[in-house]
């Protein structure tokens, strides 16, 4: 049995690139569909499972405030907040992608983050700093670092809460366990899209579709075939829905694939974190980012790459791949007494798997390692710690040298117990492969032409991202194109109204 239904805008998936575009395209006039694959206690996409971090250009603690109006006058007395330009943005995107990030669309992101991100604090969004994680205090003050000084209240939790609250408030309408499978086209435009609902087949007609169901890192075979095989053993950090679909409708419309198809952000995570996204503990809590501060050794007992090359927010989403690089797709971060106290607050959780002893040979031997390689490790590293002043929240330059990998910041020697090692794997949350879209949000075609009737925002967008990614930049990326594709989908649809009365 078949029904026909009939919106504005139909916009596919239901996470924060999606709810955006929503409310954008509701803002503009247009009615709204949205189509949730999952079921409404599975809402929510990849963002409700991140801890909400979102990396905007800002001039300054005013402009923060501006923000989080909460933020009272004596605590802001207190704060020291570094500006972080649009340029600081856009050279640290270009930095960390090896220049590789359209400039189109990187200067696109950063140039509307700011805007974006008071558009969303308007809807009812609640923004909060980022005291834990890019904060250290000194001499009184809370000294902020990193260009990530803000997050959503309550996580990515807390953000999907208050996107559904303002698409309810705006009588947007959301179907659940619908998956969009085909996009009707005619006569060059897109006219409308198939859903799987209720074990029924559903035509939905409309001038406008946005996609922003996620990339393909939720796929199996998808990872095997494009980025590697040996990513099909990657645990998948959020959601279990987003398998391609929203490519694959694309692709046989027309759209071309664009950005780095073999990469994808990925991390280091707990080796026993769920396969999946696990709706019952959200908010990020099983990566181990802390890793600056440790040596990592796989199960051979060898480091592979060097721990302190930069900030944690510019190496975090390329080191899970080299993780999954070693035997067993395991590694070790291994602690001493000195630093285990100046670890995040994830490796205290109950949910953390660890190892603890009071001596390294009592460690290791809890360990399924090389035991005389993983001891041997340990003491040539400790040789190699050269003299100076440790500085946790800066890049300290404090390195090793003579050994290979180097670290470069943040070496102390490891010879104070108790001992720890956390065993890590790696965990993907986004590939970077995607659709060729232009700065408003239009997915082009072979011809680098608009597709009438058919934008895309979030992961959806290629080209954006490669190899890396500064941290924080994925919820503002969603963001600032879902809201651009909502608006674009918007002024077609008005368009289109205004021919057809003529």
């Amino acid at each position: 049995m078949s029904h026909t239904h009939n919106y504005d805008v139909v916009v596919v998936g239901a996470g924060n690139a999606a709810l955006c575009a929503a409310i954008a395209a509701k803002e503009g006039g247009a009615s709204v569909l949205v189509l949730e694959k999952g079921s409404i206690e599975k809402r929510g996409g990849n963002s409700y499972f991140t801890d909400g971090a979102i990396r905007v250009a800002y001039n300054n603690l005013d402009a923060i405030r501006k923000i989080i109006p909460k933020l009272t006058d004596d605590e802001a007395a207190n704060i020291v907040m570094p500006e972080y330009t649009e340029q600081d943005y856009y050279d640290d995107l270009m930095r960390v992608t090896s220049g590789e990030s359209d400039p189109q669309l990187g200067q696109q992101l950063v140039s509307k983050s700011y805007d974006t991100i008071a558009w969303m604090q308007n809807q009812g969004i609640n923004f909060e700093l980022n005291y834990d994680n890019q904060s250290f205090l000194q001499d009184g003050k809370r000294h902020f670092w990193g260009g990530l000084p803000i997050k959503t209240e309550n996580k990515g939790v807390g953000l999907i809460k208050k996107l559904f609250e303002r698409a309810q408030e705006l009588s947007i309408e959301i179907w659940y366990d619908s998956r969009a499978i085909k996009l009707n086209k005619e006569d060059e435009q897109i006219t409308g899209v198939v859903v799987q609902k209720d074990n029924e087949s559903i035509t939905v007609n409309t001038f406008g579709v946005i996609l922003a169901c996620g990339s393909f890192e939720a796929n199996k075979n998808w990872r095997s075939e494009h980025i590697g095989e040996e990513w099909e053993a990657a645990i998948v950090r959020g959601t279990e829905f987003n398998t391609g679909d929203g490519i694959t409708m694309a692709l046989e419309v027309g759209a071309q694939k664009y950005g780095e198809w073999e990469g994808c952000h990925s991390i280091g995570t707990d080796y026993n974190a769920p396969k999946v996204g696990d709706f019952a503990k959200p908010g990020d809590i099983f990566k181990k980012h802390s890793y600056p501060y440790s040596i990592m050794l796989n199960k051979e007992g060898k480091r592979f790459v060097d721990e302190g090359a930069d900030l944690r927010n510019y190496t975090y989403a390329k080191y899970g791949r080299e993780i999954l690089k070693q035997p067993g797709h395991v590694a070790y971060q291994l602690y001493d007494a000195q630093v285990r106290p100046m670890l995040r607050k994830e490796y205290d959780l109950e949910e953390a798997t660890f190892f603890q002893a009071d001596t390294l040979e009592e460690l290791v031997n809890l360990l399924p390692v090389d035991k005389k390689q993983f001891l041997d490790t340990v003491s040539e590293y400790n040789r190699a710690v050269e003299e100076g002043e440790y500085k946790p929240a800066e890049k300290d330059g404090k390195g090793t040298k003579g050994i290979t990998p180097l670290k470069s910041n943040w070496a102390l020697r490891i010879e104070q117990g108790p001992f720890y090692a956390f065993p890590v794997t790696c965990g993907i949350t986004f590939s970077f492969g995607g659709l060729h879209v232009d700065t408003t949000g239009h997915v082009l075609d072979a011809r680098e032409e608009p597709i009438n009737g058919l934008f895309a925002a979030g992961e959806m967008i290629g080209g954006i991202f490669y190899e890396n990614y500064p941290g924080g930049s994925g919820l503002m990326s969603g963001a600032v194109f879902g809201k651009l594709a909502g608006a674009s989908a918007a002024n077609y649809i008005n368009r289109e109204r205004t021919e057809l009365a003529k």
